[in-house]
C-alpha cells in the first residue's frame, strides 16, 4: 500500500512455518537474521478487505543479528509506541497501535 507505514512481514510459502516466513521476510526486507526461536507469537488479525480477508499474525522480536538496512527501498523509522498514531498505516495495522504498549510490558 504505496505512502503508507507497515510492518515489516509477508506471506508464508509452502512449507514454512508462520516463524520460518518472518524470519525470512526480515532478512529480505530489512538485511537482519532473526531465529524463529526468538520470536514471540502475541496476537493475531483479522482485517476484511473488499477482495479478500487477511489474517495476520502478530510476533515480538527483541533479538537480531545484523544491522537494520532497508533492502526495498523503504524508509525505516523507530518510533515509540505513542507516537504509531502520527504514521498513516493500512487499515489492518490499526488495531495493532494500541495493543503495543501492552506487548511490550508483558513479553
Amino acid at each position: 500500500m504505496a505512502g503508507l507505514w507497515e510492518f515489516p512481514g509477508g506471506k508464508v510459502h509452502a512449507g514454512e512455518t508462520e516463524k520460518e516466513a518472518l524470519s525470512r521476510e526480515l532478512t529480505e526486507e530489512l538485511a537482519i537474521t532473526v531465529s524463529p526461536a526468538s520470536l514471540r507469537r502475541v496476537t493475531e488479525i483479522l482485517h476484511q478487505y473488499e477482495d479478500f480477508q487477511l489474517i495476520m499474525p502478530l510476533y515480538l522480536c527483541r533479538r537480531w543479528s545484523g544491522d537494520i538496512t532497508p533492502l526495498e527501498g523503504q524508509k525505516i523509522v523507530w518510533v515509540s509506541p505513542e507516537d504509531l498514531p502520527d504514521y498513516p498505516m493500512p487499515p489492518a495495522d490499526a488495531p495493532i497501535i494500541g495493543l503495543i504498549p501492552g506487548f511490550l510490558k508483558k513479553f
